[in-house]
Formats: C-alpha cells, sequence, structure tokens
C-alpha cells in the first residue's frame, strides 16, 4: 500500500472516508469504556477481534477465495507476531488502562506512537530530519508533563504506566511490521493479525484471572463491543484503507492530531469526563510534536518504510 496518491478526482469521497477516520477512530476509545464497564478488559478486546477477524476472513473468503491467505510460513509468523505486539499489548492494554484512566487522556498519551517510532528509527541509524528530532522532543515533552502530573485529574499511575506500554507495544509492531515477511494481501494480514492479537489477549486475560460473565454483561457493554467489532474495526479499517489508494499521506496523517481531538470532547460530552487545563496544556504540547514530525516527514524524499508511514499503515486497527 502506498500513502503518496496523487489528488484525487472525487473529493467529496476522500473528505467523507476522512470523516470516517477522524470521527470512528476518535470514537474507539469511548466505545472501549463502555465495554469494559460490566466485561474484563483483555478478555472483551479477545472476542472484538477474533469476531472481527472471522467476519473480514469470511469476506475474503466469498469474495476472492482462498487465494489471499496464501502465504509462507514466516509471512504467517511475521503477521501474527505484528498482531500480538500491535492487539495484544497495544490496543488490549488501552482497555486495561482505561479502567484506571480517562478517555481523553488515554488518547492523548496514545497520540505519542508517531514520536516513538522516530525513535526506532534513530535507533536504527534512520538520521530523521533536525525538525523531526525537535517534534520528538517538544511531544514527549507533553507526554511527560501529563505523565507526572495525570493531566490535572484523578488518575492512577498504573492507569498511566500501562497506557504508556501500549504505545510503546503499538510502535514496535508497528516499527517491525515494514522489516519483517508479512502476507502479500493486507486484508488477509489484517485478519491474521486480529486473530492473533485476539487469541494473545484471551490467554493473557485467562491468565491474570479474568473471567466472563454473560450473565452480568450490560446492554451498554454489548453495544460498546459491537460497535468496536463493527465500526472501530472493519469500517474505520475499510475506510482508511481506501484513503491510502486515494488520498496523499500527508492529508490522511492528520487523523493523529485529530483522533484525541474526538476522543477528548466525546469523553467530556457523552460519559462527562473533565478537560482540566494541565491535561488540555499537556495534550497540545504532544499534539504540536505529532504535527511538527508529520509535517517535516511529508516533506521529505520518499524512504523505504519512513517512521509516519509506518505508523499509517498500522493503526488501522485501532
Amino acid at each position: 500500500m502506498t500513502g503518496n496518491a496523487a489528488d484525487t478526482p472525487r473529493p467529496l469521497m476522500v473528505w467523507g472516508a476522512l470523516a470516517i477516520v477522524y470521527v470512528v477512530w476518535g470514537s474507539t476509545y469511548l466505545g472501549i469504556k463502555f465495554a469494559i464497564e460490566t466485561m474484563p478488559p483483555m478478555l472483551s478486546g479477545s472476542l472484538r477481534f477474533a469476531v472481527a477477524a472471522l467476519l473480514l476472513g469470511a469476506f475474503l473468503l466469498v469474495r476472492k477465495g482462498t487465494a489471499p491467505f496464501r502465504m509462507s510460513g514466516r509471512q504467517l509468523g511475521g503477521a501474527a507476531l505484528v498482531g500480538l505486539l500491535l492487539l495484544t499489548g497495544g490496543n488490549g492494554m488501552v482497555a486495561v488502562a482505561e479502567q484506571h484512566i480517562s478517555t481523553g487522556l488515554a488518547a492523548l498519551l496514545v497520540a505519542s506512537v508517531p514520536l516513538w517510532l522516530v525513535v526506532f528509527r534513530i535507533a536504527a541509524r534512520d538520521r530523521p530530519a533536525l525538525l523531526t528530532l525537535l517534534g520528538v522532543l517538544v511531544g514527549f515533552g507533553g507526554v511527560a508533563a501529563l505523565s507526572l502530573s495525570g493531566g490535572g485529574e484523578t488518575a492512577s499511575t498504573t492507569g498511566i504506566v500501562v497506557i504508556l506500554v501500549a504505545s510503546l507495544s503499538w510502535s514496535i509492531g508497528s516499527f517491525l511490521s515494514a522489516r519483517i515477511p508479512m502476507p502479500p494481501n493486507v486484508w488477509a494480514a489484517s485478519a491474521v493479525e486480529m486473530a492473533a492479537g485476539g487469541l494473545g489477549l484471551l490467554v493473557t486475560g485467562l491468565s491474570f484471572g479474568e473471567r466472563l460473565d454473560v450473565a452480568a454483561v450490560s446492554g451498554r457493554s454489548w453495544a460498546g463491543l459491537v460497535y468496536l467489532i463493527l465500526v472501530g474495526s472493519l469500517v474505520g479499517f475499510t475506510a482508511y484503507t481506501w484513503l491510502l489508494g486515494n488520498a496523499p499521506i500527508s492529508l490522511v496523517s492528520t487523523y493523529a492530531y485529530v483522533n484525541p481531538a474526538v476522543a477528548v470532547v466525546l469523553g467530556v460530552l457523552v460519559v462527562n469526563e473533565v478537560a482540566t487545563p494541565q491535561m488540555i496544556a499537556g495534550g497540545a504540547v504532544i499534539l504540536v510534536g505529532v504535527a511538527l514530525v508529520v509535517s517535516t516527514e511529508r516533506r521529505a524524499k520518499v524512504r523505504t518504510a519512513p517512521a509516519v508511514e509506518e505508523v499509517q499503515a498500522q493503526t488501522s486497527r485501532s
């Protein structure tokens, strides 16, 4: 997939798809919040990704037969590893963290993912531009401010640590996905990743003593889970995949600093979360850093698997 497409002659479709990505991925934090009200966080994530993988796999089989699933053992293993890092260690831990912190604070801290990717590039001896480095320093300054102050809200240290670990795991998965063998069909790769991530969350959840009492699950939690499966994992993914082939990556990449704003606003409006001045200030600093990274990278010459494109290509699993 490439995000360096020329301007599309269908601007309404592009902006429609972009609006879906903005709202859907920004709203998944609220969907997770509803799901974990009466469901264990890791087992609810396991259900989400297992069902989404089955639906996507069935769709592929009906439309394309078995051809999309022709992959080597190394490609299968690569997709499974990425799925574990992105969905078990990344998305699954977001659900765990949201037991302790607000959806808005979680989204703002997750916005640090593009910054981690630049750090990994530096470790791989791929020197980014000076403004990219400045963006990383600014962004991590905002992360530090939010982490040390709790965003000015009653946030547990556990929740903040877990969300930062989740962001790191997501970043590692994104970074590796462009450097290890992966299935040639992106849809099949996504199905494998979701299946592996769901299995990983099932094993982890059971190991930590989670049990699902179906009779105790509220209607709102079921609604949140269905929303995450159908809208978050399938509609959002489809819209994003279409955008990668029909819109400039510079436009698509704006999701990185729109999603947190959507999450904060929805948290305040729907579940009465408090957006404190400290949280808004720290979040703004993070988003300025991310904006610097994204804007600088999109002006740079095309490189092999640049950091911004890596996070774009993988965040579709949100």
